[in-house]
C-alpha cells in the first residue's frame, strides 16, 4: 500500500500516537473491569435480566449525558473536558474496588457504580472523538476513526482473556484497581497535551443553546438522519451478545470466568481484523455495502451463538460477531464525521452516540427480558432475525460516505455593525433579502431557495419564510431570524464553502444591476421608547420596524428609511 492508503499514517502525528497508546492502555483496563462486574453480577444475582443490566447501565448513560457532553466539547476547552471525564472515572473505579474488597457490593451497589464510569466515559467520547480532527488532517480522519476502533479492540483481544483469568485467579477486586490504576496513564499525556488556545470571535453559548444548535443541524441534515437511524437499530439488536455474554459462557457451554474471557478475545479478534481491514474496503467498497456485510456478520455470529454448545464453535461465532461490530460501528462514526463542518461535530458525534448506545441500552435490558422469560436460545437467535431484517433499511436509509458539500469554513466577506444610536441592542434580529426574479425562473429559484432554507436553518435561522409581493410577482422576500444579535453574527462565521455555494447559485436568478438588497432589523421593546425623555423620543423614526412582516403602526408611520412608503430601487422598480 501507498503511504496515503496506510492504516497506520495517523501515527506519524505525536500527539495522536501518545492518545492512542494512553486510551489503548484505559481500555485494556476498562474491559478487564467488564469482565469483573458482569460476572460479579452472576454471583450476586443469577437471573438473566438483572445480569443483563450491567451491560444497559454502563451505556445508559451515553443516552442520557452524551449530548450535553458533545454540547460542551464544542463550547469549553476539550482538554480540560477530556481530563475532567477521566479524573471522575478514576474516582469512581477506586471507589468501586474499595466497596469489593470491603465486601459490601451488592446488585444495585454494583449497577451505580458501573452507570457513573459509564458516565465518565460517556463525557469524554464526544470530546476525544471531535478532538481527532484537531490532531490529524481531515484527510487523515478515517483512518485515525479506524485506528481508535482498532486499538480498543486490541484492548478486546486481549483484555478479556486475561480479565477472566484475573477474576477467576483473584476475584473481581483485583479487576477493579487494575482499572483504576490504567486512568493515570491517559491522564498524565492529557496534562502534557498542549492544546493551541482556540480564538473565539463570540461569547460561548450556553449548553442547553449549543445542544438545540446541534439538534437542529442534525435533524435538517438527510444524511445523518438515515445513519442515525441505521446505528440505532443496529445498537438495539446487536446488544443480544454483549449483554448475554456471560450467560453464553455460562449456561450454552458450561464454563466459567475464563470460558466468558475467551469469548471476549474471540469477539476482540474479530474487531481487530476487520479493523486492519477496514481502509482497504473502504476504498474498493461504498459505506453501505460496508455496513450491508457488517450487519449479515454480526447476524450470522448471533445465530451460532445461539444454536453451539461447544468453545470452538461459540468463539467462531464471536469473531464473526466483532468483525461485524467494528466495521458497522467504524462506518458509521466516519459516516457522522465528514457530513459536518468542524462548529458541530462535538454536538453531532454526541447524537450519533446518544442513538446507537441508547439503542444498546435499550436492547440489552429487551434481549434480557426475552432470555429470562423465553430462553437464551430464542433470544439470541430473534436478535441475528433482526439484524437480518434490517438490512432491508438501507432502501429508505443508505449509509452515505458523506455530506457531498464542501464543509470547509467560509468566513464572510464584511461584517455588519450595529449602529450605536440604537437605544435597545438586545432584541431579536429579523432579516430580509429582495430578490427580483422572472415569472419565468419562479420554479427554479424556489428550488434553489428550498436549498438555502436548509442551510440557513441548519446554522441557526429560525422562522425562515419566503414571500412574494402582491402587487408585483417578480418581488420576493427571504425572511429569518436569530434570537440576538450575537446569534447573527455567530451563524455568519458557521457557513462553510458548501453554503456559500448554495447561497451564489440562489442568487443567479437575481436580475438587475444591483445585487438582492438585504435588511437587518433588530426589535424594539416600543413600551419603553414611549416611555424615554423627549430627546431619546426624537430619535424613534430612525429605528427599525420590530416585524416587516406586519403593517407599521399608522399613527406613527414615517418618512423613514423602514416605513412602507415606495422608494424608488437601483433598478429603477418601485416598491
Amino acid at each position: 500500500m501507498t503511504a496515503r492508503a496506510s492504516p497506520l499514517t495517523p501515527f506519524k502525528y505525536h500527539i495522536f500516537l501518545a492518545l492512542w497508546l494512553a486510551s489503548l492502555f484505559s481500555n485494556f483496563g476498562g474491559l478487564i473491569q467488564s469482565v469483573g462486574a458482569s460476572w460479579l453480577m452472576t454471583s450476586l444475582s443469577p437471573t438473566a435480566d438483572v445480569v443483563a443490566l450491567v451491560q444497559a447501565s454502563t451505556v445508559l448513560p451515553y443516552m442520557l449525558f452524551c449530548l450535553a457532553a458533545g454540547a460542551a466539547a464544542d463550547v469549553f476547552d476539550r482538554r480540560a473536558l477530556m481530563l475532567a471525564a477521566q479524573i471522575l472515572a478514576l474516582v469512581v473505579s477506586a471507589l468501586l474496588t474499595a466497596f469489593t474488597f470491603a465486601g459490601v457490593m451488592t446488585p444495585w451497589l454494583l449497577l451505580t457504580f458501573t452507570f457513573l464510569v459509564g458516565c465518565g466515559n460517556a463525557i469524554y467520547g464526544p470530546a476525544w472523538q471531535s478532538s481527532v480532527g484537531e490532531v490529524v488532517p481531515r484527510t487523515e480522519l478515517p483512518a485515525a476513526v479506524a485506528l481508535n476502533s482498532l486499538g480498543f479492540n486490541l484492548a478486546r483481544t486481549v483484555g478479556p482473556a486475561i480479565g477472566g483469568l484475573i477474576v477467576a485467579t483473584f476475584g473481581s477486586q483485583a479487576a477493579f484497581l487494575i482499572n483504576s490504576i490504567s486512568y493515570i496513564g491517559l491522564i498524565a499525556v492529557l496534562f502534557s497535551w498542549k492544546r493551541p488556545v482556540e480564538r473565539r470571535l463570540f461569547p460561548p453559548e450556553t449548553i442547553p443553546a449549543a445542544m438545540m444548535a446541534g439538534l437542529r443541524y442534525v435533524a435538517l441534515s438527510p444524511t445523518i438522519r438515515s445513519v442515525l437511524i441505521r446505528a440505532t437499530v443496529f445498537g438495539l439488536a446487536a446488544s443480544s451478545i454483549w449483554a448475554l455474554m456471560p450467560l453464553i459462557a455460562r449456561d450454552l457451554i458450561k464454563g466459567g470466568p475464563s470460558t466468558y474471557g475467551l469469548l471476549l478475545g474471540a469477539f476482540g479478534v474479530g474487531a481487530v481484523l476487520s479493523a486492519l481491514s477496514s481502509t482497504r474496503l473502504r476504498a474498493r467498497f461504498g459505506s453501505g455495502h460496508i455496513v450491508t456485510v457488517a450487519t449479515l456478520s454480526f447476524a450470522v455470529g448471533s445465530i451460532l451463538a445461539a444454536f453451539s454448545t461447544t468453545l470452538p464453535i461459540t468463539m467462531f461465532a464471536m469473531v464473526l460477531g466483532g468483525a461485524g461490530w467494528v466495521l458497522a460501528l467504524s462506518t458509521f462514526n466516519i459516516s457522522v464525521q465528514l457530513s459536518v463542518p468542524r462548529w458541530v461535530v462535538g454536538r453531532s458525534v454526541a447524537i450519533y452516540q446518544t442513538a446507537t448506545f441508547g439503542g444498546m441500552a435499550l436492547g440489552s435490558w429487551l434481549w434480557g427480558l426475552a432470555a429470562h422469560h423465553f430462553g437464551l436460545v430464542f433470544s439470541l437467535a430473534a436478535a441475528g432475525g433482526v439484524l437480518v431484517a434490517s438490512m432491508l433499511l438501507s432502501r429508505v436509509w443508505p449509509v452515505p460516505s458523506g455530506s457531498g458539500e464542501d464543509l470547509d469554513p467560509r468566513a464572510p466577506d464584511t461584517t455588519p455593525t450595529l449602529n450605536q444610536a440604537i437605544p435597545h441592542r438586545a432584541g431579536q434580529v429579523v432579516v430580509t433579502i429582495e430578490y427580483l426574479v422572472a415569472l419565468a425562473d419562479a420554479p427554479h429559484f424556489a428550488n434553489a431557495m428550498r436549498k438555502l432554507a436548509q442551510a440557513r436553518q441548519r446554522n441557526g435561522a429560525r422562522r425562515w419564510s419566503l414571500m412574494v409581493d402582491v402587487t408585483d410577482p417578480e418581488l420576493w422576500v427571504e425572511r429569518f431570524q436569530y434570537p440576538s444579535w450575537v446569534d447573527y453574527l455567530r451563524q455568519r462565521y458557521r457557513g462553510t464553502v458548501g453554503d456559500r455555494a448554495i447561497w451564489e447559485h440562489a442568487r443567479t436568478f437575481h436580475r438587475g444591476d444591483a445585487p438582492p438588497r438585504v435588511r437587518r432589523l433588530i426589535a424594539q421593546p416600543v413600551e419603553h421608547i414611549a416611555a424615554a425623555p423627549s430627546a431619546e423620543r426624537e430619535r424613534v423614526p430612525a429605528i427599525a420596524i420590530t416585524d416587516p412582516a406586519l403593517p407599521p403602526d399608522p399613527s406613527t408611520a414615517t418618512e423613514s428609511s423602514t416605513s412602507d412608503s415606495p422608494t424608488e430601487t437601483p433598478s429603477g422598480r418601485t416598491r
